[in-house]
């Protein structure tokens, strides 16, 4: 090979195992003594019974995804069907986001570089108990919802199979963080009942600081169904 096509493959194949090397498996685990349907975007979606997990093989640079438990789910043999939370247009394999109450493990894989980004949201309400960890020994830390907080719940916010959001319920700018308070949005005795029961989760759209979570691209996680 000539020197010069050696110098403009090299760093195409630098680029590809370095996507290759930041790329993340994400196992999803249901240690709930009840079957959960996990919806993943991307991913798509699968029926999860006590005990059985999930693997979904990320690769780097992998932005703005998310996985959510669905639960009180029937489908047919076709895949369609409904859940009673978590439902994504009737499809047991996602290709829209579920509709609350959903608990959230959201992330962006990093790429040349750059960190993996991750949370855990109740913005759009609770259904289940989880938690999104690194494993493989990575030096950083992961987020928790352990609490059951559809036992908890506020009477005005409890609905079939888990907790609303204060915005999913009622609306309004004041606790969708829109309009006058698009930028500045407020906390509310809502979204502080979460924070509460949850304190690694967001809250609300702009509790941001304290809810992001970072670890080197190229880490693999766990998310646990009930830990």
């Amino acid at each position: 090979m000539a020197p010069s096509r050696v110098l403009q493959v090299l760093p195409l194949l630098i680029l590809t195992v370095a996507i290759a090397t930041d790329a993340a498996t994400i196992t999803v685990v249901n240690k709930c003594s009840y079957t959960v349907w996990p919806g993943a975007l991307p991913g798509g979606g699968v029926r999860l019974d006590p005990g059985r997990s999930w693997t979904l093989n990320m690769p780097a640079g992998t932005a703005a995804a998310r996985v959510w438990p669905r639960t009180g789910c029937s489908f047919d043999g076709s895949g369609r069907g409904r859940c009673i939370t978590g439902d994504c247009a009737g499809a047991l394999s996602c290709r829209v986001s579920g509709e609350q109450p959903a608990t959230l493990a959201e992330y962006t894989l990093g790429q040349g570089g750059g960190p993996d980004f991750f949370d855990l949201s109740v913005v759009d309400g609770f259904n289940v108990p989880m938690n999104f960890q690194p494993v493989g020994g990575a030096s950083c830390r992961g987020a928790s919802c352990a609490a059951d907080i559809t036992r908890q719940c506020p009477p005005e916010l409890q609905v079939a199979g888990g907790c609303a959001s204060a915005c999913g319920k009622f609306g309004g700018d004041t606790y969708c963080c829109r309009g006058q308070f698009t930028d500045q949005c407020p906390a509310t005795n809502y979204s502080r009942f979460f924070k509460g029961k949850c304190p690694d989760a967001y809250s609300y759209a702009k509790d941001d600081q304290t809810s992001t979570f970072t670890c080197p691209a190229g880490t693999n996680y766990q998310i646990v169904l009930c830990p």
